[in-house]
């Protein structure tokens, strides 16, 4: 295989006519430009040069040679700038998967973040469930996967995966604005017993959650409609059909009336999965947007008058 640098060597010298001038050029030591110039004459099996006591005249292969490594070495030069911005993380790939609630609050300030830090990274984000999106972070297709566990529905991750939490959003009850319980600060679930309750599906972790906060309460939920759409389920409340208990996430602005729930708060906390030996370097960024994304949306649930 050919040496780039004694291909560089070689050009010098064919450009300037001269060992001594070729090493001027490059730092070199005329010796060591001579010694360069043995070894590619050896690697090709031909002389480059017609070499006299005070000469060394470049032969046509020399100078066919010369010009034709300009391109190759020149794609070499790009190649190794890539390889340093993709090291630096200032080109490359991100791949995030997230859960739709965080996709609509947390991850649009991540990713504006990341791509104006990093423009010429390409950036891609995937929605799912915890269990849809955890065997791409296994699989080293997902850089990072952002998921959610109940405190009432406790989970292990893998342990080849690093698991940090990103933060906890309590658990609130939501009530139609015109229901008997609507201007109460906090609600005791017991109050709620013979209502009719909204929920997400019956295999979900939010669902599970909801039957045994319910049964702590001493009842069993009788639940009317189900959606894993969180607006859906926001928008069946504020008509009336029923209650429900949101996370954080999933909290509206308007057109329901959000309370406490009485006693013990539970949460479900929102964390970052990743591989222990991913050595992507847009990834730290991205851990540190999300972190402070969600350090934001939590301020802000501590901000709003329902948490005073």
């Amino acid at each position: 295989m050919l040496n780039p640098i004694h291909l560089r060597t070689l050009q010098e010298c064919v450009r300037t006519g001269s060992f001594a001038e070729a090493g001027r050029a490059l730092g070199y030591t005329a010796s060591a430009v001579s010694q360069q110039m043995v070894l590619l004459e050896r690697a090709i099996g031909s002389p480059l040069f017609e070499r006299s006591a005070r000469s060394a005249r470049s032969t046509a292969l020399a100078i066919r040679l010369a010009d034709r490594s300009r391109d190759a070495l020149g794609a070499l030069d790009s190649l190794e700038r890539e390889v340093r911005a993709m090291v630096a993380g200032e080109e490359g790939s991100l791949r995030l998967a997230s859960f739709a609630t965080a996709n609509a609050r947390v991850l649009p300030d991540v990713l504006a973040a990341v791509v104006s830090q990093r423009p010429n990274a390409e950036v891609q984000l995937d929605e799912g469930e915890p269990d849809e999106v955890l065997g791409g972070v296994l699989d080293g297709t997902v850089d990072a996967a952002v998921v959610f566990e109940y405190d009432l529905d406790p989970r292990q991750w893998p342990i080849e995966l690093c698991v940090e939490e990103l933060m906890a959003e309590p658990l609130r009850l939501a009530l139609p604005e015109t229901h008997r319980l609507a201007h109460h600060a906090e609600v005791d679930l017991r109050e709620l017993a013979d209502d009719a309750w909204i929920c997400t599906r019956q295999d979900t972790a939010g669902a599970r959650s909801l039957v045994r906060l319910a049964a702590a309460a001493g009842f069993v939920p009788r639940i009317t409609f189900r959606s894993n759409d969180y607006s859906v389920i926001r928008d069946l409340v504020g008509r009336d059909l029923g209650v429900a208990v949101l996370p954080g996430l999933a909290i509206p602005d308007q057109a329901v009336r959000i309370c406490r729930i009485a006693g013990w708060q539970p949460y479900r906390r929102v964390k970052a999965l990743y591989r222990k030996q991913n050595t992507n370097p847009l990834l730290p960024m991205a851990l540190e947007c999300l972190a402070k994304s969600c350090a934001l949306v939590a301020n802000d649930w501590h901000a709003d008058p329902h948490e005073s």
